[in-house]
């Protein structure tokens, strides 16, 4: 322990008394500069009842206080992962005693990569802070997935750096990160069947309704003379929009809930949607896809689907563009879908079907749809240099059903 000592002396002169009054700013000076560099545990001054001591741990106090009352694990390490200081937050969170915590290396609750990961973000780790994800290992053997907020103190003279890290437990997070995708996909599901119902009845309803009434409409023509030329022209004209109307409806339908998709699978929905896109925009695009030895899971090809009906809805609403290719290939295990446009591109952090950062969760909702398929999504575009869309699942059911099947579960058990 280190301690500043003020004594009271005698004055014999002015001269004398000046060069007192020197003595003592400096060991003021001192006495504050070893104070901020935390080498001084207590001050010791001298008055006519003898020294007093103060120390310094009513100042820390209430820092020492806040730290264990924290939720959120509180660690101060040395440069080589030494662990200086821990909470009990931290202590319960790895289930060890806090004596056995403090004292050892950080490096015992880590995985080999997360050890070098976080190596790495300690040479990096400046004032600002340093963020990363690391899968804690317990006294008990279970894992923790943890989140740490790492940030470098000022070596106020110390040769070795000290770092301070906040811990914070991301189980219950994930868990509920889990039963919301679990949710969406059951949103999803539910959605696609409405769209199918509703797609269903317009095939076999409205078209069907539409079809007896140009039936009649042609047996009401048929009634009419020579001389009833002008209504036989408005019953050709309504003829006509009567026959439009049925192709509209058609297409509708084959929009919400393609049977070509459930029948003759991906490949085949695929040419035909990008033979309707071509020919009712007038754009040119090229089809390019590979051949599919077995049909893809039912919500992967259904996926792929809703890529491909996206990504042609923005480049027809926005891209402006004149090329368009649409490519098809299979990566080993993975199908991946591209989606290639020569338009005038976007920020794909606001994209263009939510300019003011509102709404629109178009793009966004095919992410969480590939990934409750195990797949991947990725949007790379330019504002200027047109745009391209990534999509990759499984070939086969391993992989994403799996975990859905498993977070579907645990929502079941809610």
């Amino acid at each position: 322990m280190k301690s500043a000592r003020r004594q009271h002396s005698a004055r014999s002169s002015p001269s004398g008394e000046l060069t007192e009054l020197r003595a003592r700013l400096a060991d003021a000076e001192e006495t504050l500069r070893a104070i901020r560099a935390g080498e001084v545990d207590a001050v010791v001054v001298a008055g006519k009842e003898g020294p007093k001591v103060f120390t310094l741990e009513g100042a820390e106090h209430a820092y020492r206080v806040l730290i264990e009352s924290m939720n959120e694990g509180a660690l101060t390490l040395t440069a080589g992962k030494m662990i200086l200081y821990a909470n009990q937050c931290f202590a319960r969170m790895v289930k060890c005693p806090l004596e056995q915590v403090m004292g050892g290396s950080i490096r015992r609750f880590l995985s080999g990569e997360d050890q070098a990961k976080l190596r790495l973000f300690l040479k990096r780790a400046d004032k600002s802070g340093s963020k990363i994800q690391v899968v804690l290992k317990a006294g008990d053997g279970s894992q923790i997935p943890a989140h740490m907020s790492v940030r470098a103190l000022s070596k106020n003279g110390c040769k070795t750096a000290i770092f301070t890290m906040v811990v914070t437990d991301m189980t219950e997070a994930r868990r509920t990160e889990e039963l919301l995708r679990a949710l969406t996909h059951r949103v999803v599901q539910a959605h696609e069947a409405e769209r199918g119902q509703v797609a269903l009845e317009l095939h076999d309803n409205i078209t069907q309704l539409i079809c007896a009434v140009l039936v009649r409409i042609h047996t009401l023509s048929d009634k009419f003379s020579s001389r009833d030329g002008p209504s036989k022209k408005e019953v050709a004209k309504l003829r006509k929009m009567l026959g439009q109307t049925t192709q509209e409806v058609e297409r509708i339908s084959r929009y919400l809930r393609p049977s070509i998709l459930d029948n003759l699978g991906l490949v085949a929905v695929l040419r035909e949607t990008c033979a309707e896109f071509a020919e009712r925009t007038g754009l040119c695009l090229k089809l390019d896809c590979v051949r599919l030895t077995a049909r893809l899971p039912a919500d992967a090809e259904l996926a792929l689907y809703r890529v491909l009906q996206e990504a042609l809805r923005n480049v027809e609403t926005h891209a402006r563009a004149r090329h368009v290719n649409v490519c098809l290939t299979r990566q080993g295990s993975l199908v991946q879908l591209v989606i290639n446009d020569d338009g005038n591109g976007f920020d794909p952090v606001h994209p263009p079907d939510r300019p003011t950062g509102k709404g629109g969760l178009g793009l966004l909702g095919l992410r969480e749809r590939m990934k409750m398929v195990g797949g991947r999504f990725n949007i790379k575009s330019v504002p200027g240099a047109g745009s391209s869309i990534e999509a990759q699942v499984p070939s086969g059911r391993a992989g994403g059903a799996r975990m859905m099947e498993s977070a579907e579960t645990e929502f079941k058990s809610l």
